[in-house]
């Protein structure tokens, strides 16, 4: 058995938590402040977000393994902490647990994640040597999670989540097309044809910055419409500030090291927004 922190480390267990989280802003912007005392619903639905991410997190580093020795050396298969076995056994199980907790919360959330487990298995299997359609398949993942919880709550509570869902999606992409600068020499080697490795860095840089400012833009039509509290304001705008010079940053500096500053700090200002969503329905 392999070292029991790569069990963890694989999962990414801040992107897993991440997208638990995300179910549930999901289901408060569906349901409001009402949806709070369905503690169990809401539980299953947080393990549904969470299973389903370390899944995909797992999958895809058993199928990147070439990849990732390469460009992520110290992740937990080129490594040596894990085997691919362990890594595939790992990924099934929580998929399993992913299952089981949306059949919990219903057949149309259970009909949603079985989408969001083909379209991760797609992705991790063949989608991502195609570049930005690979790019589109995983922020189409990640904003999944706030459909899901708006889903739960009913259809009065889905245009709502798709809303801030395409907001998630915008900015997830660049970060999916920044990552792609990061890694241009593995995907140049292994064949995936990313928007860094077809078009170069630059051209690259300019379409994340396309889609984060995008994000900015979009991010503004709560506000304009009156669908969420004050509570939505400082959050998201801190979160548009931070997406906006790490824009600025990106366009003065598309180097491998300042694109992987840029990604990490992405994902950072997502987490904000998250909870600028969250209090804007809630509050």
């Amino acid at each position: 058995m392999g070292d029991p922190a790569a069990y963890v480390r694989i999962m990414r267990p801040v992107n897993s938590l991440m997208m638990g989280f995300a179910v549930l802003v999901g289901a408060v912007i569906g349901g409001g402040s009402g949806i709070l005392g369905s503690t169990a619903y809401l539980a299953l639905a947080f393990v549904t977000g969470f299973a389903f991410t370390g899944s995909a997190m797992a999958i895809n580093d058993y199928y990147d393994r070439e990849i990732d020795a390469i460009n992520e050396p110290q992740r937990p298969i080129p490594s040596g902490a894990m085997t691919p076995n362990e890594a595939l056994a790992e990924s099934l199980v929580l998929s399993a647990v992913g299952f089981a907790a949306s059949w919990g919360t219903g057949l149309n959330s259970l009909a949603l994640a079985v989408v969001a487990w083909v379209t991760m298995m797609y992705y991790a299997t063949a989608g991502k040597k195609t570049g930005l359609l690979g790019n589109f398949l995983v922020s189409l993942c990640v904003a999944l999670p706030i459909i899901y919880g708006g889903v739960m709550t009913g259809s009065s509570g889905l245009w709502g989540a798709l809303l801030f869902a395409s907001i998630v999606f915008l900015t997830n992409t660049g970060r999916e097309i920044t990552k792609g600068i990061v890694d241009i020499e593995g995907d140049r080697q292994n064949n995936v044809r990313t928007v860094a490795v077809g078009s170069g860095a630059a051209v690259a840089a300019w379409a994340s910055i396309l889609c984060y400012v995008s994000a900015v833009v979009i991010s503004c039509v709560p506000v304009y419409y009156g669908i969420v509290t004050f509570w939505y304001v400082p959050f998201v705008a801190v979160t548009d500030l931070g997406l906006v010079y790490l824009s600025y940053s990106l366009m003065r500096d598309h180097g491998r090291e300042n694109s992987r500053q840029v990604k990490n700090g992405v994902r950072i200002m997502m987490m904000c927004g998250l909870v600028g969503f969250l209090l804007g329905n809630l509050l």
